[in-house]
């Protein structure tokens, strides 16, 4: 981010990803305006922000909302969605509204009121069926998840606003980002923090399939890294970036190195393959590193053992009495 400070709106900024952004453009100088409707957002991943950061409880279906958010913000990160295959697959109309609509409505909200950039929260997901790996960006979309299928929609807008008005957008494409913050509880909750919470409390980590499927994760402060290197570079304006560590695992190796830093044995417990998800995920970011200057600076390993780290304190605190 350049140092002129600057006020910039974070969509979905209470949430995982958005408040570790919000977090770090606060940090960097920037007035920071978060929009989240708090359905899977919680306040409390704003407590380590001061007052002075504006949160406005709304949502982006609303275009009116939306609109009178984006009033004076010169940047737009849109982090909002309903982010989960899952729940796309038994909510199609839900997670389209959020993702397509909701993306539609930000991005006439831009344009409309001169913002200077949108940078969009996609992701790999839009790859689907295709085998190819790495993925590149230029490899043929094969969506198979409503999910996914809305992913690629509100990316073709991004592209279509940038060509016909000339509203800046950048789209990332993450690959299964994780670290603190990310809900282990929910019904749709991401494999990590569902493994690793199983697994501090003495249960059997739940693998949907035969746990060969793998993954190229993401730790989440390499992704926040993404975002601002895609706020200020010349020359990217309506691209889309692959944001991932360009390595994979499966979720058997992921598995057993949580033992190693969590100190179990624990025995996975294999169910069935869950609709919609892809079987394998690898990502080709070299065109992130030459145009964006994105390099992922935290590893796996290293980012697994934060979030440990980050879980196990969080429910350590959860049973002090008081």
């Amino acid at each position: 981010m350049s140092s002129a400070a600057s006020r910039v709106l974070v969509t979905g900024g209470a949430g995982f990803i958005g408040s570790h952004l919000a977090e770090r453009l606060y940090r960097e100088g920037q007035r920071v305006r978060v929009l989240d409707n708090l359905a899977t957002g919680r306040r409390e991943n704003l407590l380590a922000l001061p007052d002075e950061i504006e949160f406005i409880e709304g949502d982006v279906r609303s275009y009116e909302q939306v609109h009178r958010c984006v009033r004076e913000c010169d940047l737009v990160f849109h982090q909002a969605a309903v982010p989960s295959v899952p729940r796309s697959v038994r909510d199609p109309l839900t997670s389209h509204a959020a993702n397509v609509t909701g993306t539609l409505n930000v991005l006439l909200a831009a344009r409309d009121e001169g913002v200077r950039r949108v940078v969009f929260a996609s992701s790999s997901s839009t790859y689907g069926a295709n085998r190819e790996l790495p993925a590149r960006e230029e490899t043929p979309a094969l969506p198979i998840s409503p999910y996914a299928v809305g992913k690629l929609a509100a990316e073709g807008y991004c592209r279509a606003f940038f060509e016909v008005y000339g509203q800046e957008t950048v789209a990332l494409r993450y690959f299964n980002v994780f670290g603190p913050r990310q809900d282990p509880l929910s019904e749709y909750a991401a494999v990590v923090p569902r493994f690793i919470t199983a697994m501090l409390e003495g249960r059997s980590p739940v693998v949907h399939g035969d746990g060969e499927q793998s993954r190229d994760f993401t730790y989440v402060d390499n992704a926040v890294a993404a975002n601002l290197l895609a706020a200020d570079r010349d020359g990217v304006a309506g691209e889309t970036f692959n944001i991932a560590c360009g390595e994979t695992i499966t979720l058997n190796a992921l598995l057993e190195e949580l033992r190693g830093i969590i100190g179990v044995e624990a025995e996975a417990d294999h169910g069935e393959p869950r609709p919609g998800d892809v079987r394998n995920s690898l990502a080709d970011i070299s065109r992130a590193r030459a145009a964006l200057g994105y390099e992922p600076a935290i590893g796996l390993r290293e980012g697994l053992s934060r979030t440990v780290e980050s879980l196990r304190s969080a429910a350590q605190t959860a049973v002090l009495p008081g």
